[in-house]
C-alpha cells in the first residue's frame, strides 16, 4: 500500500493557524469567571462556529480543540487546556461535519450536537477530573449552553455576512485536508 505524501499548501496551514490564533483570542478577550469550577464563560465558540461551518470538520477540529487548548494553557488556566482540547475540538469536528456546505437545518443541527457534546464533556471532565464532585459541574451546565448559543447566534450570522462579501471563502475549504489523499502523489 502507499503511503500518502499530502503537502497542504501553505496558504490553507496559514488559514488554519490565523483561525487557531483568532480563536485563542476570542477565548482571552472576554472572560466572565464561574468560582464553583474554577472556569469562565467566553466567546471561543463564535470562532468555532464559523470556522466549521466555513471551512469543514478538520479545520473545525483543530481551530476548537487547539485555539481554546493554547488560550487556557497561556491565559492562566491550564488545568483546563486539556479538556478544552477534546470538548472544543469534538464540537468544532461535529459541527463541521454536519454543517459544512450543508442548508441551515443542517448548520443548527451541527450546532446542536457539537454544543451538546462540548457540555458534556465539560461536565464529565470536571466531575470526574478537575473539580471530583457530580453537583458542582452542574453550575457550569447553563453557563456552558449560553456559550454555545451566544457562538451560534455570532457565528452562523458571521459566516452568512462573510460569504456574502466575499464569496472565494467556500473555495478555501475545497483544497484537499491532511485526511485526504494527494492525487499528484499516485
Amino acid at each position: 500500500m502507499e503511503r500518502s505524501t499530502v503537502k497542504p499548501a501553505a496558504g490553507r496551514v496559514a488559514l488554519v493557524a490565523m483561525l487557531i490564533a483568532v480563536t485563542a483570542v476570542f477565548t482571552l478577550l472576554i472572560r466572565i469567571p464561574v468560582p464553583a469550577t474554577q472556569g469562565y464563560f467566553n466567546f471561543s465558540d463564535v470562532a468555532i462556529v464559523f470556522s466549521s461551518i466555513a471551512f469543514g470538520p478538520a479545520v473545525g477540529l483543530a481551530v476548537g480543540g487547539l485555539g481554546t487548548a493554547l488560550a487556557d494553557a497561556v491565559g492562566g488556566f491550564a488545568q483546563w487546556a486539556p479538556l478544552s482540547l477534546l470538548a472544543h475540538g469534538l464540537e468544532g469536528l461535529l459541527i463541521g461535519m454536519l454543517a459544512y456546505r450543508r442548508p441551515l437545518s443542517m448548520r443548527l443541527l451541527g450546532w446542536a450536537l457539537g454544543s451538546a457534546a462540548m457540555v458534556a464533556i465539560y461536565y464529565l471532565g470536571s466531575a470526574l477530573v478537575l473539580v471530583g464532585d457530580w453537583v458542582v459541574p452542574l453550575a457550569e451546565m447553563p453557563i456552558n449552553l449560553v456559550q454555545a448559543a451566544a457562538g451560534a447566534l455570532v457565528g452562523v450570522p458571521l459566516y452568512h455576512a462573510v460569504r456574502r462579501a466575499y464569496p472565494a471563502i467556500d473555495q478555501l475549504g475545497e483544497r484537499p485536508t491532511w485526511t485526504e489523499e494527494d492525487p499528484e502523489a499516485r
